[in-house]
C-alpha cells in the first residue's frame, strides 16, 4: 500500500465506514448501510490497524439494513414516522 497511512497501517476506510454505518441509523440508511458495509469489508480485506472500527462500521450497516427492513415492512415505505 502507499500513500500517507502507508506506514501505520491505518486505513480511513474502517473509520468511514463505522461513520457512514452510525449516520445511517438517522437517515438514508438505503444508501448509507451497503456502503458502510463495502467499507468495511474493503479495510478488513487490507488489514487495517483499526480493525474494530472496520467489525463497528460492518455491524452498523447490516443494521442499517436492518433497519430498512423493518421499516420497508411496516410501513411500506423507506421513511421513519414519529406522528400518530
Amino acid at each position: 500500500m502507499t500513500g500517507p497511512f502507508a506506514e501505520s497501517g491505518f486505513t480511513p476506510n474502517g473509520v468511514a465506514s463505522f461513520v457512514l454505518g452510525l449516520v445511517g441509523l438517522l437517515v438514508m440508511n438505503v444508501l448509507l448501510g451497503p456502503i458502510a458495509v463495502v467499507l468495511a469489508a474493503i479495510a478488513l480485506r487490507r488489514g487495517t490497524a483499526r480493525r474494530g472500527r472496520a467489525l463497528l462500521g460492518l455491524a452498523l450497516g447490516v443494521a442499517d439494513l436492518a433497519v430498512l427492513a423493518v421499516l420497508l415492512t411496516v410501513n411500506d415505505a423507506v421513511a421513519w414516522s414519529f406522528g400518530g
